[in-house]
């Protein structure tokens, strides 16, 4: 389970930057570069809610998605999310497809050096032309999964993946080398501490 925390710090980074691209490219203005928050404490999840799913087994159902596949390492891994990202929501516009549901990364598989993933956004249909370049047309991940909910910036996000590392572990679930993260809420339009992020977990 050492992938999850490994990958933690790359996701969040960039959930904040993919949702002010999702926001922006609606508007067709360029996106400006995201100053990064000052912590003058160490950083503390929000207290869940009562009805907060952490650690409910779901199915996921399939999503049309448009996505953008690569490969990276984890020391550019934050530039080349938010390039896919913007890739993806370029092609939206290109074809008015409109994106319904919220954008998501799936974590395809890890490594020492890097990862796969998916920046993938879901639509309302299928595209009518071809995609372009590297954007292509799929489904999301399907089957059964843990949900988590995170709630609170996203340098506490250490903790949540703590926490799920452990439920895991003390459950005897076994991860598929994936997992999914939803972005609910625009850091750029929410309180810091008023961010929720959906996690799945499919497991075999």
């Amino acid at each position: 389970m050492a992938w999850v925390g490994k990958m933690l710090s790359i996701a969040a980074a960039a959930a904040a930057a993919l949702l002010g691209i999702a926001g922006l490219a609606q508007a067709q203005n360029p996106v400006p570069a995201a100053p990064a928050p000052v912590q003058t404490a160490p950083a503390e999840a929000s207290p869940a809610q009562p009805n907060d799913p952490f650690g409910e087994e779901v199915m996921l159902t399939p999503k049309s998605i448009v996505f953008v596949r690569g490969t990276t390492t984890w020391d550019t891994a934050f530039d080349t999310l938010v390039d896919a990202f913007k890739s993806v929501y370029t092609a939206l516009d290109a074809q008015g497809l409109k994106a319904v549901g919220s954008a998501m990364t799936i974590y395809t598989s890890t490594d020492d050096t890097g990862f796969q993933f998916q920046a993938a956004v879901p639509v309302a249909e299928e595209p009518k032309e071809a995609l372009k370049g590297e954007v292509a047309f799929g489904k999301s991940p399907a089957g059964k999964a843990i949900k988590f909910i995170h709630r609170g910036s996203y340098d506490a996000m250490d903790t949540t993946y703590d926490a799920i590392t452990n439920f895991l572990d003390e459950k005897k679930l076994e991860a598929k080398d994936l997992f999914v993260e939803q972005y609910l809420t625009d850091p750029l339009t929410t309180p810091e501490d008023k961010l929720v992020v959906e996690v799945y977990v499919p497991v075999k």
